[in-house]
């Protein structure tokens, strides 16, 4: 089958810290390179309204048939957001041809945040829950469960413990991933396979996206790049049902292996 486009919508940046999974956030990472603050909010200027942009010659620059993963870089139900959210979900019914795929960790707003004509949801758009473990979990997926969206998922990201998940299944579809950048807190393959094989036992679609820095198996600890994370992560076989594992490699910096191209991160420090 073949795989829809992958993109980023950031029409806001910056969040604020709001639990565990916080700590290391790559944002904050991300934004410190830059010698900018994570936690400064703002709407963004040339990206804010990205889908429905448009070429010299009418047509749209995100093409149909493109996923868009919303606020990579903030979270889609932050309060501070609560002003601009209208437009974006104005933007969203307009590109039906799209799907949106709607991340948070502020789960217990969901539902008050919604558009007034959402009814049982909207087809182009997937509502997921980021959780780190097994009390934030419990927290929050029973708020997903209880909202209506035509498409669900949560994400364990990144994951810091065991998570028992099968209450919780009926949304449909689970990802994982390890703690990365500035994180040196491990990801645990048993606690990999147990969500594998709980997703298994309920024919749920289950995508482990990264080991993070840190994997830990038969009681070693090894220490992954950044552009190996994903590599490893799909050739361990713990996603279901299993998909193709070659993921093509592409040049990176030669010290610390994180970059497409050197920009003398603190990773390495021996580049200029």
């Amino acid at each position: 089958m073949e795989q829809e486009a992958f993109l980023t919508w950031n029409p806001w940046h910056g969040c604020r810290k709001y639990s565990e999974g916080c700590a290391h956030c790559y944002m904050y990472y991300l934004d410190a390179q830059r010698d900018r603050d994570g936690s400064e909010i703002y709407r963004t200027k040339t990206n804010f309204n990205l889908p429905v942009k448009k070429t010299r010659q009418g047509a749209y620059k995100i093409p149909s048939g493109t996923m868009l993963h919303v606020c990579m870089t903030s979270d889609f139900f932050l309060q501070e957001a609560d002003d601009w959210r209208e437009e974006v979900w104005d933007m969203i019914r307009c590109r039906k041809d799209v799907h949106f795929w709607i991340q948070t960790k502020r789960a217990e707003r969901m539902a008050d945040h919604l558009p007034e004509d959402w009814g049982d949801g909207w087809e182009n758009v997937t509502l997921c829950v980021t959780t780190e473990n097994q009390k934030c979990a419990e927290e929050r997926l029973p708020l997903l469960l209880a909202v209506p969206a035509k498409h669900k998922a949560f994400m364990i990201a990144p994951i810091l413990s065991e998570v028992h998940a099968e209450k919780y299944l009926a949304t449909g579809q689970v990802l994982c991933d390890g703690e990365n950048y500035d994180g040196n807190r491990p990801c645990r393959y048993e606690w990999i396979r147990s969500l594998h094989d709980q997703c298994r036992n309920a024919d749920v679609p289950f995508r482990f996206l990264g080991t993070g820095n840190y994997f830990c198996k038969d009681g070693k600890v090894y220490c992954i790049p950044k552009a190996y994370q994903r590599v490893q992560a799909q050739r361990s076989g713990l996603s279901y049902p299993a998909g193709d594992t070659h993921v093509p490699m592409q040049p990176r910096c030669q010290n610390c292996k994180r970059k497409h191209s050197c920009n003398g991160c603190r990773w390495c420090g021996k580049c200029h």
